[in-house]
């Protein structure tokens, strides 16, 4: 059995840039080893979450500890960076040297660096050694940023949009790469926009829209628990009726409703029958579906 830890704990964390609020009282644990998929939209507030963990900015109110450190303590913060290798979008890299100087800089860090790892990802991304960095393509900045962080031994790897940039066969490489080295005790946190990627690998999700958690899940629970419930009815149906535990979401549409359930779907159907629907249908659902349903409600709350 593997033992779970808590790598990063976040306690009502608020964020303003001015007047405008990115982040609202963002509260969420991450365990690992595992691997957290963090989505949402553009401009949703991932990005600043992150750097708020890394201690690249500090948080306007709230707290929060990455592998038992505090985010707004220097020192923490400090001894938080030595333990945690992070992909930012940007991959800022140092644009002057070599790839070979750059790998070999950053090596010397590190006394546990792997150098099978390094290797490996030499030959699988073909990265050009003698070339500059600011000569590189956006896709092998994105693999050299992914090659220098792999192989670290990090005991927490921090992703924002590791695969953009990459093409189809470097994606299938990553996504082997970061579902294999959970085995050796390292937790992963990324954000992408890519679900089916996420999907793929991610053993939880957490899902933020205007700067507000509005999902945090295990995949396992909403494979196993999720489900699209649609009820045909012969007159106007009872939306109100449907108002029960689990019960995240109902369109209707003419004389149909369309209700997405967390848990208690049964209880759904049950209720449809009692109310005597012409039609009921259960389907499970994808992350994407998921995705798309809890933004829109999302914003649908946020206009009332």
């Amino acid at each position: 059995m593997i033992n779970r830890e808590t790598v990063i704990q976040a306690h009502d964390l608020s964020k303003f840039y001015g007047e405008f609020e990115a982040l609202h009282a963002v509260s969420f644990r991450v365990e690992g080893p595992c691997i957290t998929g963090f989505l949402g939209r553009n401009g949703a507030g991932k990005s600043s979450t992150i750097k708020m963990l890394l201690g690249m900015i500090k948080p306007t109110s709230g707290t929060g500890k990455v592998l038992g450190h505090q985010i707004d303590d220097p020192k923490g913060s400090l001894l938080i960076r030595r333990r945690v290798a992070y992909v930012g979008e940007d991959k800022g890299l140092y644009a002057y040297m070599t790839v070979e100087q750059l790998i070999r800089f950053t090596r010397s860090f590190y006394p546990d660096w792997r150098a099978e790892i390094e290797q490996r990802l030499l030959n699988a991304y073909q990265l050009p050694l003698r070339r500059k960095v600011k000569a590189l393509s956006k896709g092998m900045r994105t693999k050299l940023a992914l090659l220098l962080a792999l192989s670290r031994r990090p005991a927490l790897l921090i992703l924002d949009e590791p695969t953009e940039g990459l093409d189809p066969v470097s994606v299938e490489e990553l996504l082997q790469t970061l579902a294999g080295i959970t085995a050796e005790g390292t937790a992963i946190f990324f954000s992408s926009h890519q679900l089916g990627e996420v999907e793929r690998i991610a053993d939880s999700i957490l899902m933020i829209d205007r700067g507000r958690i509005v999902l945090d899940v295990l995949l396992d629970t909403l494979r196993e628990n999720y489900r699209r419930i649609t009820v045909g009815f012969d007159t106007q149906p009872p939306e109100a009726k449907f108002q029960i535990p689990g019960v995240e979401h109902i369109r209707a549409s003419g004389r149909q409703l369309t209700v997405l359930a967390s848990r208690n779907a049964d209880d759904v159907v049950e209720r449809a029958r009692s109310l005597a629907a012409v039609s009921v249908e259960v389907q499970p659902v994808t992350l994407r579906e998921v995705f798309l349903d809890t933004i829109q409600l999302d914003a649908v709350s946020e206009k009332r």
